[in-house]
């Protein structure tokens, strides 16, 4: 305990102080408290409705913990009483399910002994988790048929024998996708404990396999190989029997989500494209099996459907409409409207689960917290969960959606966070986060992360401004396609109109404003700081692009590229692909840039930071620092890399920002010094005790 204490008190850019309400109310939010917020992560509630099973994240701390992603912990709540803790502690529970007389807990996990993820049970009343199954490879997902007697999972098959022995001895050359192992769905018979999983002869490689409510057929998502880019663009959707022969295949194209079994068996719900060039899937459909006809219910004109369940002959749904959601209910085979269960301005709602009962809970956030769990009553959303108690006594800073006017007339839309203290009159830096994609969006709800510390910015006297630029999600698929072969300009130059429209209302002081983001975001980062780098005084990309002609050479989606943004090959726009890219606008590069990036991504490859950096480098007009993660791929997903991430962004800023600004700050974080101090700590305590 002293140690998690102490880690919360030291501070590379001030103490902390006294975590006393009053103290952290002064000091706002700060970059060791976003590095150990927690939320949950999943959550499903049991068919009679009695009980809902969730997972909480458990973040490792970083300079104490060993190194890793985040646990992930189970709890149960009965309907009305407190939550449990089930399986907690240094463990990581997916894929939690109910069996279906609600009296048994299935997940997936790797425990005791395991070298693979396993599919485990657990009594709801008590008990100890027992192993169900495993293989000789993770299992990825598993669904439990009606009668209970039978499990599906997807796994790959194990190495050979021999794979060791020639790892050994030296003969580990890869061919490059097509050294590739397809996914398999394999059944296994729950009363048989003598019964060894069997391969179900699917075609493809499996993406998803779901038992019919009412039968022993399964929904299945499939896709030529496990390839990115193929489950990306080629994903099938189809119901099979058990011996792989096809029942039903249904017509779609492009883009593919989730994919749900309607209560009676008689159709499935899907979201969708809607064709092969919409970038994302956003449109609700319903196929049905006996005819195998594919129908849109909701269309995404103006907003985009992000999760889907049944509850007897109606869809249920989560609809996000530029900065906001809501939760619907629609009748499928009766001549009913629809009805707003929680309509939007009550949080934003990220997924669902509806129990046989007809109660609905989901996971939300809003500005003031991240995601918790939340039940649908008559009387609207009621919050079930507090992941963090402690953040209820930090004083957060103002958000609000900002809506402003692009050069060309186009209406773009925002959130808006103010500096914690702030004073109208005066003009504040500003910190603009650009999210990637460019198919997603943010809402007005909870946006503060390792990567977007927002709520540390504000704290400390920054805006930020987070824009969702020309291509974003959440305003319908016309507004989604509007970067299509239209690269930087103008899509990036909504950024810029949205800097311009607060520095004209006199908050923000437009010397010193700087631009972050990852990925996509990455590549409005690298182009500002380039094309556009009069207007940004600090730039920070992450996982970025900078040569739109070498991304698709060595990115793992080229076809999902050319489909759905470029809408062009290289060989049939060099050009244009040229001009749009970062490098070639590198002579007007003045912004000081900070590059970070992991180095074994595989969807931005390291090579288009080091390619930036280089060319920067040498023109020599600008300071540039490139920082790789060992191990961490496209986004980091450790604690230490996460943290290291905050420390030199924020640092980075502050630096050029706030501060004298000329050679870049020193490289060195001093990690050993706060390693040496947490030790003497330790030290001393186990001297006291």
């Amino acid at each position: 305990m002293k140690k998690i204490l102490f880690f919360m008190g030291l501070s590379l850019f001030g103490t902390v102080g006294s975590m006393s309400g009053q103290a952290a109310e002064n000091k706002g939010l700060t970059l060791k408290d976003i590095a150990k917020i927690e939320s949950v992560g999943s959550a499903k509630v049991s068919p009679d409705g009695q009980w809902v099973a969730y997972t909480k994240s458990n973040k490792r701390k970083p300079y104490i913990d060993n190194d890793g992603t985040a646990w992930s912990e189970l709890y149960v709540k009965p309907i009305g009483g407190e939550a449990k803790p089930f399986i907690t502690g240094k463990v990581n529970i997916g894929s939690v399910r109910w069996s279906k007389d609600s009296k048994t807990i299935y997940y997936i996990a790797m425990r005791n002994d395991d070298t693979f993820a396993g599919v485990y049970s657990i009594p709801v009343d008590g008990g100890e988790s027992q192993k169900v199954v495993g293989t000789n490879n993770n299992i990825l997902s598993y669904s439990l048929n009606s009668a209970g007697d039978k499990l599906v999972f997807i796994a790959k098959e194990g190495a050979p024998e021999h794979k060791e022995k020639l790892v050994q001895k030296g003969f580990q050359a890869k061919v490059y996708e097509e050294d590739i192992q397809n996914v398999k769905a394999w059944l296994y018979n729950l009363n048989d404990d003598e019964a060894k999983p069997e391969s179900i002869n699917i075609e493809g490689s499996v993406i998803s396999a779901k038992f019919s409510p009412v039968s022993d057929q399964l929904l299945v998502q499939v896709s030529p190989t496990p390839l990115i880019d193929d489950i990306y663009m080629k994903k099938t959707l189809q119901v099979i029997d058990l011996d792989g022969d096809v029942v039903a295949k249904f017509k779609t194209e492009g883009k593919q989500g989730k994919a749900v079994w309607s209560t009676d068996g008689e159709n499935i719900a899907f979201i969708g494209a809607n064709d092969y060039n919409d970038p994302t899937a956003g449109a609700l459909y319903i196929a049905n099996v006996d005819d195998e006809t594919v129908s849109k219910r909701v269309a995404n004109d103006d907003s985009h459907v992000m999760d889907v369940e049944w509850h007897d002959d109606d869809l249920i749904y989560i609809e996000h409409k530029g900065l906001e959601s809501r939760v619907v209910k629609a009748a499928v085979k009766r001549r009913i409207a629809a009805m707003p269960l929680v309509d939007y301005g009550n949080g934003i709602q990220r997924s669902l689960s509806v129990a046989d009962n007809g109660s609905v809970y989901v996971l939300a956030d809003t500005a003031k917290h991240p995601r918790e769990l939340f039940a649908i009553t008559g009387a609207g959303m009621q919050r079930l969960t507090n992941s963090n108690p402690w953040l209820d006594d930090v004083a957060l800073a103002k958000q609000e959606a900002f809506e402003y006017e692009a050069r060309d007339g186009l209406t773009i839309q925002g959130v808006l966070v103010y500096p914690l203290n702030y004073k109208k009159g005066k003009r504040y830096p500003m910190i603009a986060f650009i999210h990637g994609g460019p198919e997603a969006h943010r809402s007005n709800g909870w946006n503060t992360r390792y990567a977007d510390p927002i709520q540390a910015v504000a704290a400390k006297g920054y805006f930020a401004f987070i824009p969702n630029y020309r291509g974003s999600t959440g305003r319908g698929d016309e507004f989604a396609r509007l970067d299509q072969h239209a690269y930087a300009d103008p899509e990036f130059t909504d950024i810029l109109d949205g800097k311009l429209a607060l520095v004209e209302k006199g908050m923000v002081d437009s010397d010193r404003v700087g631009i972050t983001g990852g990925s996509y975001g990455g590549y409005a980062t690298a182009w500002s700081a380039t094309k556009l780098s009069e207007h940004y005084a600090a730039a920070v990309m992450f996982v970025g692009i900078s040569n739109q002609l070498s991304k698709f050479g060595t990115t793992d989606i080229p076809n999902e590229m050319h489909a759905v943004h470029a809408r062009a090959w290289p060989w049939d726009d060099f050009q244009w692909m040229l001009e749009t890219s970062p490098i070639y606008h590198v002579k007007n590069a003045k912004t000081p840039l900070l590059i970070m990036h992991g180095d074994s991504d595989t969807r931005v490859h390291p090579s288009q930071s080091m390619e930036l950096y280089r060319y920067v480098k040498t023109l020599g007009q600008a300071p540039v620092r490139l920082v790789l993660y060992p191990g961490e791929g496209h986004g980091n997903r450790k604690a230490a890399g996460q943290y290291d991430y905050s420390l030199r962004l924020v640092r980075w800023m502050d630096h050029y920002l706030k501060g004298d600004g000329g050679e870049p700050p020193a490289y060195d974080l001093k990690h050993e010094k706060t390693l040496e101090e947490i030790n003497a700590e330790d030290k001393s305590e186990d001297k006291d005790d």
